[in-house]
């Protein structure tokens, strides 16, 4: 870990701190008892920031810095599962439809094509009707998922394509593996490193995907995220009731946090460039 650490970029590092913050926010500071901040008249409403209310409360007397707490908690564990399900199934997919090649492989590229060319935001805007305002992080994930995977399983894809006419591969075949047990063991550990840095990415792209669809009201009316903080604040009129910390604080955040994973991304395939030059 040392090593590492000298070793990074100052972008690289950057990002590390900064993604670490808000994980610490979203996961460790979320789960301090505290009331809960979607309820309404819990406090008294526009209250500038205090001592008690570091970022002041809502026109509906909520507590801003719970609910941009609980905003962030729930848009980073969206871009997580997004993205954990988009890598896992885009990356299994991918190998598998390289390695096996054959009709598995037109198959397997015919479904992902389809989801490469699909427009996504129709799509997504239409799920979010059907949901009629009401779902839960889970589903707004699974929904989000539903396109994540296509493309990196392309990527990945090429990689196998070329990984499995090595000698090794070749081996394994005389030596009775399955096309699975070749695909788990003897070409998913190449592809971990780029599966780390899509994984990253996916994150990314899912927050920011969720946080459109909120900023234009389509996002579930129960679900407290960075998107829907600042669609609400907005439906409330925060801007010309002077209310700067309440639509202020989750743009903010929102920005921070793409920065972070951002110069995370950037910096974590520079180290790599670095390390492969070595």
């Amino acid at each position: 870990m040392k090593k590492f650490w000298k070793n990074a970029n100052f972008a690289l590092k950057t990002g590390i701190i900064i993604t670490a913050i808000f994980l610490i926010i979203g996961f460790v500071v979320y789960y301090i008892p505290h009331d809960d901040p979607f309820i309404f008249n819990t406090y008294k409403p526009k209250l500038a920031a205090s001592m008690e209310h570091p970022l002041g409360t809502t026109s509906m007397g909520q507590d801003v810095k719970w609910l941009l707490i609980e905003a962030i908690h729930n848009s980073l564990l969206i871009g997580l599962i997004v993205a954990t399900i988009g890598t896992v199934v885009g990356v299994f997919i991918g190998l598998l439809s390289g390695f096996a090649g054959g009709t598995l492989d037109r198959v397997l590229m015919v479904v992902t094509d389809t989801f490469v060319v699909i427009p996504s935001l129709p799509i997504l805007i239409l799920m979010t009707s059907l949901m009629k305002g009401k779902s839960t992080v889970i589903l707004i994930a699974l929904v989000l998922a539903m396109f994540a995977w296509a493309w990196p399983s392309r990527q990945i894809r090429s990689m196998a394509l070329t990984l499995k006419e090595r000698d090794f591969i070749q081996t394994a075949k005389f030596s009775g593996e399955s096309t699975v047990q070749i695909v788990v063991t003897e070409i998913l550990p190449f592809a971990l490193t780029w599966s780390l840095s899509n994984f990253m990415n996916a994150t990314l792209n899912a927050i920011a995907s969720e946080s459109s669809l909120a900023v234009l009201g389509l996002s579930p009316a129960n679900l407290i995220s960075l998107g829907n903080m600042i669609q609400w604040a907005r439906d409330r009129n925060a801007i010309f009731n002077r209310q700067w910390l309440w639509i202020g604080s989750p743009i903010v955040a929102t920005i921070v946090l793409f920065i972070g994973l951002f110069l995370l991304i950037t910096g974590y395939n520079d180290y790599l460039t670095m390390k492969r030059g070595r």
